[in-house]
């Protein structure tokens, strides 16, 4: 693993139950308990091509805190299973010229998380 590479994303839970609904029924997530380590169920999503990211204006050109985006095939669907599920729609589908488009969600515990769908996803 590269130098400075994210390597562990951990997302706070109040109800590890609903939370684990949350994120296997919008994104497919399977999560498994991890042996000596109580209500701190793990979830992978796979090798990761590639990474980035941005240091935007707080409140300007980002968020006012820091926000993790989960790349998607296809944005729409995912953004329509999230209520049911127990989150949020905060931003809808938005686009962002030359790249894609991206939504951002409250999970089912008030976590913020961004979504993102490659312009490439529609070619």
């Amino acid at each position: 693993m590269a130098n400075g590479q994210f390597s562990h994303l951990e997302i706070p839970a109040d109800d590890l139950d609903r939370a684990r609904r949350f994120y296997s029924g919008v994104f497919g997530w399977e999560l498994s308990d991890l042996p000596g380590m109580p209500d701190y169920p793990l979830f992978s999503f796979g090798q990761i091509e590639s990474a980035g990211g941005a240091i935007g204006k707080r409140g300007d050109s980002a968020g006012e805190r820091l926000r993790v985006y989960i790349e998607v095939d296809s944005i729409d669907p995912v953004l329509e299973r999230v209520p049911g599920l127990g989150g949020k729609v905060t931003t809808p589908r938005t686009q962002i010229p030359g790249q894609g488009w991206f939504g951002v969600i409250e999970d089912s515990e008030g976590n913020e998380l961004g979504l993102f769908e490659s312009e490439a996803a529609q070619s």
